[in-house]
């Protein structure tokens, strides 16, 4: 699906990267305000750490998971390698930890396809599809949790919302999938060849289609539960660790559905590019998420700067080793997302270098 965009040589609006380091100020400002750092730092004193390596290696396990449901959408495209896989979504990762706006998605995009000798349109394609069954997932879950924990008014009204969103976006899958399987069945490649855009959104659609009925897809969808699954246990940890107890209404409920809503309002919330690694929206949204089971804001705000930071950590190393791995530098890695998504639009390979940074 990236193939269907085109930067060429104009520059890319500041504005995104102007309202990212805006939302980012405001939310480090109002999750200051009033907190209190003695109160943080007891409550930091009294952490287990055996808890925290826990939550550690779950967090770690969801995105092997990530990049198992890559290779699995990616099957009817070529064998793709586990390892190359992996390699490419720590390598995003880690890219996602130093540049603003999410790079590392275009990054690891391009590593898997100079790999794998995939084209970067059905890698972006993948992609896209791995995010509508985020979307599914999510807005699923949000669903049922709504019926076990009496969530606030404004979140139902976001689950209604999502719920309707995700439902129109599946049916205009399913029928763009229906349409190539009746209108164009036995020889859709004869259209991919057409010159210009026509030529660019077929091939994307083809694409589209061969994903959603693969074989492998149903796979994909089964190992694309492990990654809030992971996450889930490895925040469930966290707060383990940092003896939180949440409640709604002074009824004490179970840490684990107080972890599943979390998860599911951080990563809906940090789903648009925003700063680099997150910060800020993943602090707000860990903050918005724990007020809903009565957590004071200073022991929310100091427990979603402890895990953001504990959760960061091993991807600091396996993203550098990732980095190093696919042959690139830190300068050359800065040089390649410095000029995403031009290079992707144009199909040049990434800079490389030696493995050294």
């Amino acid at each position: 699906m990236i193939t269907l965009f085109d930067a060429g040589t104009q520059e890319r609006s500041k504005l995104p990267l102007i309202l990212g380091y805006t939302f980012m100020t405001a939310a480090l400002v109002w999750l200051l305000h009033d907190f209190h750092i003695v109160q943080a730092l007891r409550d930091f004193a009294r952490v287990d750490y055996r808890w925290v390596l826990v939550g550690m290696g779950f967090d770690v396990m969801s995105y092997f998971m990530q990049a198992l449901r890559w290779k699995l959408l990616l099957t009817p495209f070529g064998k793709v390698r586990l390892t190359s896989s992996i390699r490419a979504v720590f390598s995003g990762l880690f890219a996602n930890l130093l540049f603003p706006l999410r790079p590392g998605e275009f990054l690891r995009c391009y590593l898997l396809a100079d790999s794998e000798e995939i084209s970067i349109g059905r890698v972006g394609g993948a992609l896209g599809v791995e995010r509508l069954i985020d979307l599914v997932i999510a807005t699923a879950s949000l669903g049922v949790v709504s019926l076990v924990v009496d969530l606030p008014r404004r979140f139902n009204k976001v689950a209604d919302i999502l719920g309707w969103v995700t439902l129109t976006l599946v049916t205009i899958v399913v029928v763009i999938i229906l349409y190539l399987e009746i209108k164009m069945g036995s020889n859709p490649e004869a259209e991919c060849k057409r010159k210009g855009m026509t030529g660019k959104v077929m091939a994307a659609l083809t694409g589209l289609h061969a994903i959603g009925t693969a074989p492998s897809f149903y796979p994909a969808v089964f190992a694309s539960m492990g990654l809030p699954g992971f996450q889930t246990l490895a925040l469930w940890a966290m707060m383990k660790s940092y003896g939180l107890h949440p409640s709604i209404d002074g009824h004490s409920e179970n840490t684990f559905l107080a972890a599943i809503v979390v998860v599911l309002i951080i990563n809906l919330g940090v789903s648009l590019p925003n700063a680099p690694a997150n910060i800020g929206a993943y602090q707000f949204f860990c903050v918005m998420g724990l007020t809903v089971f009565q957590v004071e804001k200073t022991t929310a705000t100091g427990f979603s700067f402890f895990a953001f930071l504990a959760l960061t950590i091993p991807f600091i190393f396996l993203g550098f080793a990732a980095v190093v791995r696919s042959g690139l530098s830190l300068r050359s890695m800065k040089d390649t997302v410095s000029h995403m998504p031009r290079n992707v639009a144009k199909g040049q390979r990434p800079a490389q270098a030696p493995s050294q940074a």
